[in-house]
């Protein structure tokens, strides 16, 4: 199974919150933090209408979900 990327940042309650739940899922993603990686803040922010909302969570498939919960990112996948 290809990985999901999650975009966030160290400070996000709500990135921290669904990092936690995944893990506890056992389901695994890539996570790039956007105040550190070049050009991660410039695909969130195209992604979100100019904002750099997090998480942002891109699927292999091109596919894209801001704040979802753990349900949607399961869905998604098919778990």
């Amino acid at each position: 199974m290809e990985t999901f990327t999650m975009y966030s940042t160290p400070w996000c309650g709500y990135c921290a919150r669904l990092k936690g739940q995944l893990k506890r899922a056992g389901i695994e993603f890539t996570e790039v933090d956007i105040e550190q990686t070049p050009g991660a803040a410039e695909l969130v922010e195209k992604i979100n209408n100019g904002n750099q909302t997090v998480p942002t969570v891109v699927f292999p498939d091109g596919t894209s979900m801001t704040n979802p919960s753990l349900a949607q990112v399961a869905e998604k996948i098919a778990v």
